[in-house]
């Protein structure tokens, strides 16, 4: 038996420690770069794919919520200003809480629909329908 418990101790150390939360869905953090003036986010498409957002969608709302300009440049989005990484990861936060994650279930798999001049966020996983904010 104490050959045993030395094993299971061996096995223990051995064994790799998850990281994260263990969710299903986590909001990807930006990485991005200061060239001047301006901030140059990196991992923007691997982002907005991410989120299974339109990249323009996604871009307007974060220029416009970070009272900026900027434009896509290949993968990636350059803003002309310089903005720390805690500030743009607190946009992406309300984005995905908007536009992202359904309000009824909490998950992730969602659509943005347009019916008449409204948007909506559909729900596929529980089938709520939730009115989102038309403008951007």
């Amino acid at each position: 038996m104490e050959d045993y418990e030395k094993l299971l101790d061996l096995a223990y150390k051995e064994v790799k420690t998850i990281e994260g939360t263990g969710e299903r869905f986590e909001i990807p953090k930006i990485e991005g770069r200061f060239e001047g003036k301006k901030t140059i986010l990196t991992n923007f498409m691997q982002i907005a794919s991410h989120l299974r957002r339109n990249i323009e969608h996604f871009q307007k709302f974060l220029v416009k919520s970070l009272a900026t300009s900027g434009q896509l440049e290949g993968d990636r989005l350059i803003l002309n200003n310089k903005i720390p990484s805690k500030k743009i990861n607190a946009k992406i936060e309300e984005y995905v809480n908007e536009f992202v994650v359904c309000k009824e279930c909490g998950k992730p798999d969602t659509e943005i629909i347009k019916e008449d001049r409204l948007n909506f966020l559909h729900c596929l996983a529980c089938g709520a329908k939730h009115p989102i904010r038309g403008k951007i």
